[in-house]
């Protein structure tokens, strides 16, 4: 993988060409001080802010003053919480510009977002919320997901650790993404994968249950996919190995959600990337023979991506699209009992985590052999 596989997945990168069919986002530039604030790990106090006092409420104290004995004394941590003011340090940081820009986007996007930074989204911190969710109504409520969120590190910290030719330690505007929030259906959200420029694959999202429904409709979903993928999506993306999330409406229509790179975090969900590499093998020989039979010209492999999806699916080229067929199949959800992302969790073939300890036994042996000369 490299940063030019990565660098086009930021949505800021590809939600201005592709936002009239995808779900409504404002994008907001962050300040450096509110990443330094982010990655302060002094511990989880809010920024001060001029919301109402109930948006998130300071913890309340309970006395009985009737039960208290005379001699009763107030413990050091009460005497010091009292002292700073029960929710925030003294020096606690303030973000207004950002904070006014939060609450204007919320109230143009109907009331309700979830947000996001460049590439991920706080997915590990849901369990904080009131609802569980990822849905806010207000700027406090985003601060606390983002703030106690592991997986944004990856965001902030390493997000170019898996690309051979890194440079990059990290890009140099991070955005936070507002998104209008909608209550989206988890079985009709899926992953399209794509490589050298053809969609080899499609997944369910949500691979932690069984929904039968899925099973009866599989063609019609993969033909609405692919008709996306192929109107909207594969001559207007930058790069040639990506994957794709979206979703699948009640009409039939489908809106794009996200991009995510080729490999390292991004999930292979119910695949292997071995599996997907040898989806594009079989499509790459079928192209070989139809540019040696003069079915297809050479360069349209190079050129023009949506006749070259046409071509290969007239020609029987099948696309692999797997869904969750039985109970038995259901994957665990790593990041409910574990609290961990499972892009952190993966460890197989061709995943980040794959990559790395490979770099690292590299590395190991160099030095050895240099020791050993």
């Amino acid at each position: 993988m490299k940063q030019s596989d990565i660098l086009p997945c930021q949505i800021q990168q590809w939600y201005p060409r592709f936002h009239s069919v995808s779900i409504r986002t404002i994008l907001l530039p962050l300040p450096e001080s509110f990443i330094d604030f982010l990655l302060d790990d002094g511990g989880l106090f809010l920024p001060k802010t001029n919301e109402d006092e109930d948006a998130l409420p300071a913890r309340v104290k309970i006395t009985c003053p009737d039960l208290q004995a005379e001699d009763y004394h107030p413990w050091q941590e009460e005497e010091e919480e009292e002292e700073g003011g029960g929710q925030h340090p003294a020096n606690a940081a303030t973000f207004p510009d950002l904070e006014k820009a939060v609450k204007e986007s919320i109230k143009t996007l109907g009331g309700f977002v979830f947000p996001k930074l460049n590439w991920s989204a706080p997915k590990d911190t849901a369990w904080i919320s009131t609802n569980g969710t990822l849905k806010c109504s207000s700027f406090s409520e985003i601060v606390l997901l983002l703030k106690a969120s592991d997986s944004l590190v990856h965001d902030l910290c390493h997000a170019f650790d898996s690309c051979e030719d890194k440079t990059l330690e990290r890009p140099s505007q991070f955005y936070l993404a507002l998104r209008k929030w909608y209550d989206l259906r988890p079985e009709m959200e899926f992953r399209g994968f794509v490589k050298g420029g053809v969609l080899v694959g499609i997944c369910q999202r949500e691979v932690t249950g069984f929904y039968p429904a899925l099973l009866e409709k599989l063609d019609q979903l993969e033909d609405s996919i692919f008709d996306f993928f192929r109107e909207y999506i594969s001559e207007k993306f930058e790069t040639l190995d990506y994957a794709f999330d979206c979703y699948v409406r009640k009409d039939g229509k489908v809106k794009l959600v996200d991009f995510n790179p080729w490999g390292g975090f991004t999930l292979p969900l119910l695949f292997t990337w071995e599996d997907l590499g040898s989806k594009y093998v079989e499509a790459d020989e079928r192209i070989n023979v139809m540019v040696a039979n003069r079915a297809l010209k050479g360069d349209l492999r190079l050129t023009d991506k949506t006749e070259l999806n046409l071509r290969l699916r007239e020609e029987g080229y099948k696309l692999d699209f797997r869904v969750v067929e039985s109970e038995g199949c259901v994957q665990p959800s790593l990041r409910a009992s574990s609290g961990v992302p499972y892009d952190y969790i993966d460890t197989g073939p061709g995943s980040a985590w794959d990559e790395f300890l490979r770099k690292a036994d590299e590395e190991i042996k160099r030095q050895a052999n240099a020791a050993g000369a």
